[in-house]
C-alpha cells in the first residue's frame, strides 16, 4: 500500500483548535516535523482539513 508523507510548513497559531487538534492525531508535533502514513481516507480526510498548513508526499513502497 502506498504511504504519505506529511509535514507541516505553516504555523498553527490563529487557527482553530480542531485544527491544532487535528496537527496533534497526525503525530506532528513541531514546524517542519513530518511523519509517514499509510494512504488511507481518514487519514487523508484529515490532512484535507489542514492542507494550508502542511505539504504531503506521495511515497512508493
Amino acid at each position: 500500500m502506498a504511504k504519505i508523507k506529511v509535514t507541516q510548513v505553516r504555523s498553527a497559531i490563529d487557527y482553530s483548535f480542531k485544527q491544532k487538534r487535528t496537527l496533534v492525531a497526525l503525530g506532528i508535533k513541531k514546524m517542519n516535523g513530518s511523519v509517514i502514513h499509510e494512504d488511507q481516507p481518514a487519514i487523508r480526510g484529515m490532512v484535507n482539513k489542514i492542507i494550508h498548513l502542511v505539504t504531503v508526499e506521495e511515497i512508493e513502497g
